[in-house]
């Protein structure tokens, strides 16, 4: 009873939500056609269920990304332009909506922009162990691709390019690779550009929440190592006389092992994968030397990194903790809208140099 209560509610606030919204778009476009606006206006808002019915409407599915931005930003503008036009004079109401309707556009544009044009970020980290002593690593780190009906091939191609032309020793795809399942990721045909990854020693690779979500595990662990992806699914390798990899199953994966049945203390250095970073305590404390992971998106959508800077340790960056070095990336890829407001796509080009403890 308390469930369907709660979903009563929020049927009845999401579409408060959806009124709200439509009639300040209808009152802003002055048209003489609400039936038809309404219809068209009430597809839109519920696009992403329709979409749900079948991958051949996954135009809908896109479709309900964008609307998804659009009632954010809606929500936090409309109300202003609405305080704006109650205090001010009669003649300036037409001024204030177009100076709305401009910063939504400019805000698409620049959230789709930011989306679609990624960047390197460039480390250079010390990291002391007297076994590789004077030596170099560089590691490409890449996350978040959620490969689906808006993320393909052209930004696959990107991210080869830009990781190719590092020379890496090993590259890290940590984790949601997919939007839940590997439909698209073959409708795409991204395996064989994914094969045109190149580093020294490998691309290796974890899952992340979304792949749980899909339930197409299995599936998409083939996928990927159809592509010349090494996943690792709670289990540490040896590269031999270069380091220790370990890849961990997402948080999602209640199952999954501890972090401290997965170190091999050979005295190489031990490299981290772990999708969500919910935890830097631990590798801290196990005398990791990296972990990388993603997840957070950084927010993706401004201001919502307010709320992933309070929710986990390290929601972006990097930081050093002892002797462990943790990086966060924002992703290269994005959930849901292709709009990054707060961030931009990404990958790392970390270059480790070893140095006597």
């Amino acid at each position: 009873m308390k469930k369907l209560s709660l979903f009563i509610l929020l049927f009845l606030l999401y579409n408060g939500v959806v009124l709200y919204l439509g009639w300040n778009v209808y009152e802003f476009l002055g048209i003489d056609a609400v039936e038809i606006f309404s219809i068209i206006w009430i597809i839109w808002a519920y696009s992403l269920l329709i979409g749900m019915i079948s991958r051949k409407l996954s135009v809908f599915q896109v479709a309900g990304y964008y609307w998804f931005a659009f009632v954010q930003y809606g929500l936090m503008l409309f109300p202003i332009a609405n305080l704006f036009i109650w205090i001010a004079p009669a003649n300036f109401e037409r001024a204030i909506e177009w100076i709305i309707f401009a910063l939504m556009i400019i805000i698409f544009v620049i959230g789709i922009y930011r989306a679609y044009s990624p960047v390197t970020r460039k480390l250079t980290i010390e990291m002391k162990n007297d076994l590789k002593a004077g030596e170099e690593l560089k590691v490409v780190i890449g996350s978040d691709f959620h490969f689906g009906p808006v993320m393909g091939k052209g930004q696959l191609e990107k991210f080869v390019r830009k990781s190719n032309a590092e020379n890496a020793d090993l590259v890290f795809l940590a984790g949601d690779l997919v939007d839940d399942i590997p439909y698209w990721y073959m409708k795409h045909q991204l395996k064989d550009t994914m094969r045109e990854l190149k580093s020294t020693y490998g691309v290796f690779g974890i899952l992340g929440n979304h792949e749980y979500y899909g339930k197409q595990i299995p599936e998409t662990v083939y996928q990927m190592e159809q592509s010349n992806i090494k996943m690792l699914l709670d289990e540490t390798i040896e590269i031999p006389g270069v380091c220790m990899i370990t890849g961990r199953e997402d948080i999602t994966n209640k199952s999954r092992k501890k972090l401290e049945d997965l170190k091999v203390d050979n005295g190489l250095p031990w490299l981290i994968m772990d999708h969500t970073p919910t935890d830097i305590d631990t590798p801290a404390q196990l005398a990791a030397d990296l972990q990388v992971s993603g997840h957070t998106h950084r927010g993706q959508m401004w201001p919502n990194q307010l709320i992933t800077k309070r929710t986990f340790p390290l929601d972006y960056g990097y930081v050093q903790k002892g002797s462990l070095h943790a990086i966060t990336t924002s992703g290269f890829g994005f959930w849901g809208p292709p709009l990054r407001t707060n961030s931009r796509a990404e990958l790392w080009a970390v270059t480790i140099k070893f140095t006597k403890a």
